[in-house]
């Protein structure tokens, strides 16, 4: 069976939407690799006693890590029925997580708030996952 025959026609768009949490994901990782050269924090040492600069940046990309397996099972539903809605969304989520390590780069937690508009995106595919759910269901 060829996988046009199975994934909706818009699923590219969701397919785009991984690798671009892939760069994400990435960068953050490097990042911290970074710090921990910059900083002198040894693996398999997670935070610093004497920076609060590499605690905030590996707060960034631990924190989206924490999240990132959720976000992964709920834009999968929504993209399969979905698609184009549930990419724009994950494309919201995933620029978020950007901002949101810009804000925690500078040393102050508080400016990590700038990615909080990635709710939308986190909140979108999850309404949806329900909304699929719901549909499967035989409720809608």
């Amino acid at each position: 069976m060829a996988i046009e025959n199975v994934l909706p026609a818009n699923f590219g768009y969701a397919i785009f939407v991984y690798l671009y949490s892939f760069v994400m994901l990435m960068y953050l990782g490097i990042k911290v690799g970074g710090a921990r050269k910059k900083f002198g924090v040894q693996y398999p040492t997670m935070y610093s006693d004497k920076d609060p600069l590499f605690n905030c940046i590996q707060r960034a990309h631990q924190n989206t890590l924490e999240v990132y397996p959720q976000w992964l099972v709920f834009q999968t539903i929504a993209a399969l029925a979905y698609p184009t809605v549930a990419s724009v969304l994950g494309v919201i989520w995933v620029t978020s997580r950007f901002s949101y390590a810009w804000g925690y780069y500078t040393g102050d937690p508080k400016k990590r708030m700038q990615g909080a508009y990635g709710y939308i995106g986190l909140f979108g595919v999850l309404l949806l996952s329900i909304y699929v759910a719901l549909q499967l269901l035989g409720v809608l």
